[in-house]
């Protein structure tokens, strides 16, 4: 059994325009979102870090290791 609402093409197009109109945030509740209230948390902070460490170290390789190519 077929249990897919058929829409026509005007209650179609009606459902899209419904769900592109933005929030309301006067009505929005963030009280019931604990978690938009948290502050971002994790190893993110750790991450310019790693990229700069790698960087020194991948430069270190590149500059060393031309040195030693001659054989």
């Amino acid at each position: 059994m077929d249990t897919r609402e058929s829409k026509t093409r005007e209650e179609e197009k009606e459902h899209v325009l419904n769900q592109r109109i933005p929030e309301d945030f006067e009505s929005a509740a963030p009280q019931r979102q604990p978690e938009a209230k948290k502050p971002p948390s994790g190893m993110y902070k750790l991450l310019p870090l790693v990229i700069i460490v790698l960087g020194i170290v991948v430069a270190g390789f590149l500059i060393l290791g031309a040195g030693n190519s001659g054989g």
